[in-house]
């Protein structure tokens, strides 16, 4: 199926590991020209060179901070300076912390918060005016399942996906008479550099071995396995496609049909 996207521009956060790079490379493999961000420079370059080499698009390197207002009114900026217009917005950047309530400090919370939400409403109020200004645009935020599928070990990033989410509707309803439209992709565990952490930090709240903390969401999946990056970046390039134009104020979880009482269960017994 030709999706539709060959010529079109996309900025995406969090770009240069994980689940954004693999959208970024995805989205240039279909045509798209794609401007990425994330902290660390080096690495960011490094991510947007081999793209680019492997596909013969303008993947543009933009450093920034999305805890920072600046930040990410210059990623947008820049993006669409480079590009010269955004017809898609992908917006992945951040992460909160797992565990339960009385291990969560002051700054875990607040981390959270400012990078897992606040970074994507800052993304968005300085594209929306690009997107209304140029006729339209597509917007698909990464969010998660824990904002939909409740666990007490996951109530800080649950807090931030379900403020998340709720963002991602409220603006479908405002912004579809602009032909702009709305999608949340909420994956759950999934295989990137950032799971080794989260089976360390399960091992140590639930007093268990690391390769035990290894298994405990796999088996909360029918499927039997978490899921790859690539996985979750194929439903979004495909979300991204005009073709998918009235998705829109929709949720759509990519889990393999997860059941996070099994694992709350586990933890039950290990306290």
């Amino acid at each position: 199926m030709d999706l539709k996207l060959k010529g079109k521009t996309a900025l995406v956060t969090g770009g240069s590991e994980g689940i954004g790079k693999s959208i970024a490379r995805l989205l240039a493999k279909e045509g798209v020209d794609v401007a990425i961000c994330a902290r660390r420079k080096e690495p960011l370059e490094k991510v947007a060179n081999e793209i680019a080499k492997e596909t013969g698009r303008k993947i543009v390197a933009i450093t920034a901070d999305l805890r920072k207002d600046a930040d990410a009114k210059n990623f947008i900026a820049q993006g669409h300076k480079a590009l010269g217009r955004v017809d898609i917005m992908v917006n992945n950047a951040g992460s909160a912390a797992g565990g339960v309530i009385e291990h969560l400090t002051e700054d875990d919370w607040e981390k959270g918060m400012q990078l897992k939400f606040m970074g994507y409403v800052r993304c968005l109020r300085y594209v929306l005016p690009i997107m209304v200004k140029q006729g339209g645009g597509r917007v698909v935020n990464l969010i998660g399942n824990d904002g939909v599928k409740p666990s007490y070990w996951e109530v800080c990033p649950g807090a931030a996906n379900a403020a998340g989410q709720n963002l991602t509707l409220s603006l479908a309803g405002q912004y579809g008479r602009n032909n702009i439209s709305f999608v949340a992709v909420n994956p759950g565990p999934v295989r990137t550099e950032r799971w080794a952490g989260l089976v360390t930090a399960m091992a140590r709240d639930m007093k268990i071995t690391h390769e035990e903390a290894d298994k405990l969401a796999p088996a909360s999946i029918p499927m039997g396995r978490i899921a790859e990056a690539e996985e979750v970046a194929n439903l979004v390039v495909m979300l991204a496609s005009p073709l998918m134009e009235m998705v829109n104020g929709s949720m759509i979880e990519i889990d393999g049909g997860q059941d996070k009482a099994l694992m709350d269960r586990f933890r039950d017994k290990n306290r």
